[in-house]
């Protein structure tokens, strides 16, 4: 089985039923699935989030999925604090635009980090790495996390619930794709302000 292979494997079908399969263990599979995640960013945490909602009810789903997501992210951020002078990350500290990233983090803290976490289509792998390459404090950048997650992973919990109405209900498909849309689209156009701002940024210092 190749990776393309595997990545058409994880549907939101397959993922219920994983869960089904494993619902002896609890809310066990809801939690780690979303925090595997954040160790292999190819992983569909929008299907995971989804299959959640739809496998827990809404409420629970939401809450396993932002629990799973948000220890993913922290793991991943204390894993490169911790080991972030190590050979495996000595690649990522030496790319520019790392660097930029990890200055720009430094001064700025928070804000652009909780806006970022709020959106599911930002690379939220990128961003644990960087942050964990940064000098932002622990207790600011678990903040970020679980406030954004909190806005990100409800949005697309509340999307997921009940999915057979999307298909029952065509105007529901048609909120939801707007919906979908606009994030996709508020989130690319903060991305691209933080980018010019990092880039001005760096203008100025040079």
């Amino acid at each position: 089985m190749d990776f393309s292979q595997i990545k058409e494997w994880f549907t939101l079908e397959n993922i219920m039923n994983l869960i089904d399969q494993y619902r002896a263990f609890g809310p066990l599979p809801g939690i780690i699935l979303p925090m595997l995640e954040a160790f292999l960013p190819f992983l569909p945490l929008f299907v995971f989030v989804m299959a959640n909602a739809n496998a827990f009810g809404l409420w629970w789903g939401f809450l396993f999925s932002w629990l799973g997501a948000s220890l993913g992210a922290m793991l991943v951020f204390y894993i490169v604090r911790r080991y972030g002078n190590a050979k495996v990350f000595r690649f990522l500290r030496e790319r520019k635009q790392v660097q930029r990233l990890t200055a720009w983090v430094d001064r700025h803290g928070f804000g652009p980090l909780f806006l970022l976490l709020c959106f599911p289509f930002t690379p939220s792998a990128i961003i644990n790495i960087v942050a964990g390459l940064s000098r932002i404090k622990m207790v600011q950048y678990m903040l970020a996390v679980l406030t954004g997650k909190l806005v990100m992973i409800f949005t697309i919990s509340f999307i997921g619930y009940d999915i057979k109405s999307l298909i029952t209900q065509p105007y529901r498909t048609a909120i939801v794709v707007a919906v979908i849309f606009v994030l996709w689209l508020i989130g690319k156009r903060v991305e691209y302000y933080l980018n010019k701002k990092i880039e001005r940024d760096h203008q100025h210092e040079s």
